[in-house]
């Protein structure tokens, strides 16, 4: 990675938010190219799945392991916009264990009052681990679509949430106190803590929704879903096949080398203190 990309750390404001809420919001991380790129690949995959008869024109599709469908999905793990305030977050030992695309088109449905499926990310981890949980992973969502107005399949999140290991919930209708839509441009990434208690909502309108997710997590933290990038480490950086789960040896998980772990050893050269 070009040094010059640890000018997008994460800004004390920044930070701050992100520990206070959760939740960050960064406008225009990505490039108009790079959105019509990116918008074009995940266009084709949807009507590629459409076609087959695996994915319905009015249902939202859910699409894990998309990493390797396009070589511009693959861009963004190690996309040095975004990387480098990750970094600030959890630290150097990680990679990406999880990632999952979504297209919601139009349901066709008036809009109601009814709860949403509010959780918690990772499933058992909230029940396994002692209280309070800790972080473990953050997600980055880019945002392709047009999102800035409420109704059109925004996720929802409860700021500061993610310090509360419970969230009262109402009993079939409304929302929890302190729910808000988030409310995104196109070309906006959503970096939020996976303990952060967040929903999926329906899609209202008549814009269909696009959000790529990324899923940062610590190396010894295994993949959930069935990922395949494997095929892409050959032609990889060091530093994205670090990201997309290579590794020495399984033990290098959890004592790597420098061999392990190529994003330690450009942070003690470019950003020292960051590389202990």
């Amino acid at each position: 990675m070009d040094p010059s990309c640890l000018q997008h750390r994460l800004t004390d404001e920044e930070r701050k938010t992100f520990e206070e809420t959760g939740i960050l919001q960064i406008e225009n991380a990505i490039s108009p190219q790079q959105l019509a790129d990116l918008t074009a690949a995940t266009d084709a995959l949807h009507e590629r799945q459409l076609a087959a008869g695996k994915a319905k024109p009015d249902v939202a599709m859910f699409y894990p392991n998309f990493i390797p469908v396009d070589q511009v999905f693959a861009d963004l793990v190690d996309y040095d916009r975004i990387l480098p305030k990750v970094l600030d977050i959890l630290g150097w030992n990680i990679y990406l264990y999880h990632g999952h695309l979504i297209v919601t088109p139009p349901s066709g449905l008036e809009k109601t009052d009814k709860t949403f499926g509010w959780h918690q990310d990772s499933g058992r981890v909230n029940r396994d681990m002692e209280s309070p949980r800790p972080r473990l992973s953050i997600k980055v969502a880019y945002f392709l679509s047009d999102t800035s107005e409420e109704g059109r399949g925004n996720f929802w999140v409860v700021p500061g949430s993610h310090h509360t290991d419970s969230l009262e919930i109402p009993d079939g209708k409304g929302q929890p106190e302190g729910a808000v839509p988030v409310l995104a441009k196109p070309g906006t990434a959503v970096f939020f803590d996976r303990r952060l208690w967040h929903a999926a909502s329906p899609n209202w309108s008549n814009v269909t929704r696009k959000v790529l997710f990324y899923g940062y997590g610590y190396r010894w933290i295994r993949t959930k879903d069935d990922m395949t990038v494997q095929d892409l480490w050959p032609t990889s950086s060091p530093i994205r096949k670090q990201l997309l789960g290579y590794g020495v040896n399984a033990n290098g998980h959890y004592s790597p080398s420098e061999d392990d772990v190529p994003l330690r050893t450009w942070l003690q050269e470019h950003s020292p203190e960051d590389g202990q």
